[in-house]
């Protein structure tokens, strides 16, 4: 049994070792990936951007008034879509209003359901209100720098780009202090964003999000409309694969923008990241199965155990959390940003590992208060 624990313990320490040359590759990638130069056109088209909004989130006026502040030289309306007339965003969006008159913005209210998805409805019941060509959608937890717009419709107008799509770190409320939130936003910063930069540099992935979706409302007709994408879960993943297959491709500008973490509960935190996860599961099984190289600490912490806390274990688990260490301060220093202190690192990344572990097992997933199952094709199916 003694010679069992110590072979496991050691390919533990193995993939532990693997976990902290990723996370060095993955900072060195990172400030590669920043330094590009952003594209730069000639003239600036009028655009219409989509706002899907949902209750009255924490943060949820400053991440509105950034786009309303947008330092934009071509004409910008702002569309806004709820379900319910009584939405609590709907006063927060009247406030802005009143403080931009001179903007041009439209709120939506249509209740009506068009398949699974009800942020695709919302954009659906949306779309007959928006009246420029370039459409930028983007989710209500997202905060923007005022050249946000000109870098995106900048790499828009480059030969053969069908679409835009924007990096983003993690960001908390400032009038929270809560672990929950904390979290996440690290989970944002030091987990998803790292892993996003890697793929897209070595060319392993051609990622979407929905930070930004910028495309022409020609190309959008060309998939299907939005439509064509009412029942699945990865909306955002989805319309970017339906671009490229019609042969467009996806440009990232060398810049982010800031996700706001509302969670306010383990639970709450726990579902949310468990959906994204399933969700990667689902579209892309083997990328998902790839992270297991992502999960230095935690290999390293069971390599520990494994091998009574060894010198060479305790070894192998320093070099791993410096290495994460590092890639933290690189992301908060490329980005001008901060999701959390240094000593929540290891519990974030334990925190992720029990993530990927349960997402292994099960097909469901929770949304918005309603629980759905996830099929084989990345549509949603309700219980």
């Amino acid at each position: 049994m003694a010679t069992l624990f110590i072979w496991a313990g050691s390919l533990f320490a193995g993939f532990a070792l693997l976990g902290a040359g990723y996370a060095l590759t993955a900072a060195f990638l990172a400030g590669r990936f920043m330094r590009g130069e952003n594209a730069s056109a000639s003239a600036y088209p009028a655009v219409t951007i989509l706002k899907p909004l949902h209750q009255g989130e924490p943060g949820l006026s400053e991440n509105l008034e950034s786009f309303f502040a947008q330092d934009y030289p071509g004409d910008v309306q702002i569309v806004f879509g709820v379900h319910d007339p009584d939405d609590s965003a709907i006063a927060v969006v009247e406030a802005l209003q009143a403080r931009y008159p001179h903007r041009d913005t439209v709120i939506v209210a249509d209740g009506a359901l068009h398949g699974s998805n009800a942020k695709v409805s919302n954009l659906i019941n949306m779309l007959p209100s928006a009246r420029h060509g370039i459409l930028v959608l983007s989710d209500s937890d997202i905060m923007v720098t005022p050249r946000w717009l000109r870098h995106v419709t900048d790499a828009l107008a480059q030969p053969g780009v069908g679409l835009v799509t924007c990096l983003y770190t993690g960001q908390v409320v400032q009038d929270q202090n809560r672990i929950w939130s904390t979290l996440s936003a690290m989970g944002t910063s030091y987990d998803f964003l790292p892993n996003v930069m890697l793929g897209a540099s070595l060319g392993l992935a051609e990622p979407c999000m929905g930070s930004t979706i910028a495309l022409s409302r020609a190309t959008l007709d060309e998939i299907g409309g939005f439509m064509a994408f009412a029942d699945y879960l990865a909306d955002d993943y989805e319309i970017g694969r339906a671009v490229r297959a019609k042969g467009h491709v996806l440009a990232i500008p060398a810049m982010g923008v800031g996700h706001t973490a509302t969670e306010s509960s383990a639970q709450e935190l726990f579902r949310h990241e468990l959906r994204w996860t399933r969700t990667i599961r689902t579209v892309n099984p083997l990328g998902h199965l790839g992270t297991i190289v992502t999960f230095g600490f935690p290999m390293a912490l069971i390599s520990a155990i494994l091998l009574d806390f060894s010198w060479f274990s305790i070894a192998v688990m320093c070099m791993t959390l410096a290495a994460r260490l590092f890639l933290k301060r690189r992301i908060d220093g490329i980005f001008g940003t901060y999701a959390g202190p240094f000593w929540l690192l290891p519990v974030r990344d334990l925190l992720s590992f029990a993530v990927f572990v349960t997402s292994l097992f099960g097909e469901t997933v929770h949304w918005r208060g309603t629980r759905f199952s996830v099929e084989p094709s990345g549509a949603l199916s309700q219980f």
